[in-house]
């Protein structure tokens, strides 16, 4: 009974934290509300509430969220960071594959493309899979109704996203690789725009029911969805988006000269579908808000990953660098999976225990990095445990990929040296800004499962592709360049 007392109370001050909100804002729906119980306390259940906090003491607090060991927490991460880890090494490996394919050799735009799509499974799937896991650890996939309400809102407003962030990514490709060569293309164009858009809406639908039953099964057996559903929504993502995308470029590229129209067709037939998805996202209240608010950070992530993608399309041709293709998914996809799951456990941490706008004492004042890191709270334990892993993560990856004879690199233990150092730095600087970056959303009032995600895994993306290139950059000067480092 004890339990069932608690739960309740957890709720109503889960309630009054959102309706607070809500009546000082102008009374319409806000972007935190939606997580949160939406139900006032009359006056009686506030008397209720105030008594059983005097006879419990401060330990109520304790059992608002689940303790977990550090040990625990990294089990509980391990699992799917691993997977994550193999299905961005055969992400690597199909890139590997495909990047010897006429299309990607005739319409090297298509790289710039690559980690715009891949980055949409941090902009869509991640904030998904994040803001499902607060809402059901608040409680709010409790009754039957409302879960599927929340579900189908959130998956009908995900493809709107995807379909319109495939086009914008398409665009962003024609102008990026249009600017440094002068020359531009329209069937080039066309073909980009159409496998862009087509591969973002199917990759979108599939990884989106992959994630749902995720999290409607990790809430069934009692792990904590967030460990386990932002490596998860990953570890296929990566594999799904590039697949689907080589080989609809592929084809679409062979149709090029004897139906010309084919593209122009595919890409009008998946627009056509938008307005669909919008009426069906409207209807819930918690996805109407983000189809109106949530564009900003989707839209400025894939620019900051395209921007990863010219640096990447501009390695790649040259001979001598070619070998970072296949090291690229796995850097950016480790590096994106741990700081999703810090960004969705610090998240759900604030949805608990601070009222919107409010942040915890340790999070006032000034930034600085050791205040991730140095502390005993959950969240400096989850940071160490999350940096700790990074090492053995690669080191498990790079040997798998030298086992499976794929990539043009030996591994040399300068080459190893060199590539862990730029893993280490890149998860260190994506630890640090999200423990900023979280506080400062909640702070200001925006949700953070919906805004934080898509700029960090953007980052992340164009963190690893930079600190990769200079990788290779460098092992070239300093001689570590015999024929393997190229092609």
């Amino acid at each position: 009974n004890t339990t069932h007392i608690e739960g309740r109370r957890l709720l109503d001050r889960a309630s009054r934290s959102s309706v607070t909100l809500s009546d000082c804002g102008d009374g319409g729906y806000s972007e935190t509300e939606p997580m949160l119980a939406e139900r006032r306390l009359s006056g009686e259940e506030a008397d209720a509430e105030e008594e059983e906090d005097e006879e419990e003491g401060l330990g109520s607090d304790v059992q608002n969220m689940p303790k977990e060991s550090p040990l625990a927490m990294a089990l509980q991460i391990l699992l799917p960071f691993l997977l994550a880890g193999f299905g961005t090494v055969s992400a690597g490996m199909v890139l590997d594959i495909v990047q010897h394919w006429e299309a990607f050799q005739y319409i090297t735009e298509i790289f710039i493309l690559v980690p715009a799509l891949l980055g949409l499974k941090g902009n869509l799937e991640m904030t998904l899979a994040s803001r499902l896991s607060t809402a059901v650890n608040v409680g709010k996939m409790d009754s039957p109704i409302e879960k599927w309400n929340l579900i189908i809102g959130n998956l009908a407003l995900k493809q709107v996203q995807a379909t319109v962030v495939g086009f914008l990514a398409a665009v962003a490709a024609v102008v990026l690789g249009w600017i440094p060569e002068g020359k531009f293309q329209m069937s080039h164009a066309v073909l980009l725009c159409s496998s862009s858009v087509a591969t973002a809406f199917i990759a979108s639908l599939l990884q989106g029911i992959i994630m749902v039953g995720v999290i409607v099964g990790s809430k069934k057996t009692g792990i904590n969805p967030d460990n386990v559903a932002t490596p998860i929504a990953a570890s296929f993502g990566d594999l799904i988006t590039l697949a689907i995308l080589a080989w609809i470029s592929q084809g679409l590229y062979k149709c090029l000269d004897s139906y010309p129209y084919v593209s122009s067709v595919v890409c009008a037939f998946f627009m056509c579908l938008t307005p669909l998805w919008i009426v069906i996202s409207s209807k819930h209240p918690a996805s109407r808000t983000l189809l109106y608010s949530g564009w900003e950070p989707v839209i400025t992530a894939m620019v900051i990953s395209s921007i990863g993608g010219l640096i990447l399309d501009k390695t790649v041709s040259d001979p001598n660098l070619a070998g970072i293709v296949v090291y690229t998914p796995v850097i950016n996809g480790i590096g994106g999976n741990l700081v999703a799951i810090q960004s969705s456990r610090i998240s759900t941490h604030l949805h608990f225990h601070c009222a919107p706008g409010e942040v915890p004492d340790e999070a006032k004042g000034c930034y600085y990095p050791c205040r991730t890191f140095f502390g005993t709270g959950a969240n400096h334990r989850s940071a160490q445990v999350l940096l700790l892993l990074v090492i053995p993560g690669h080191l498990i990856f790079l040997y798998t990929i030298h086992l499976m004879k794929s990539g043009h690199t030996t591994l040399t233990p300068i080459f190893m040296s060199v590539y862990l150092a730029a893993a280490m730095l890149q998860v260190l600087l994506l630890l640090c800004i999200s423990d900023w970056m979280v506080h400062s959303m909640w702070r200001s009032g925006k949700d953070p499962d919906s805004f934080s995600i898509p700029y960090l895994t953007a980052l992340g993306d164009l963190l690893g592709t930079a600190l990769l290139a200079l990788s290779f950059h460098f092992l070239w000067v300093i001689g570590d360049q015999d024929s393997d480092v190229g092609d």
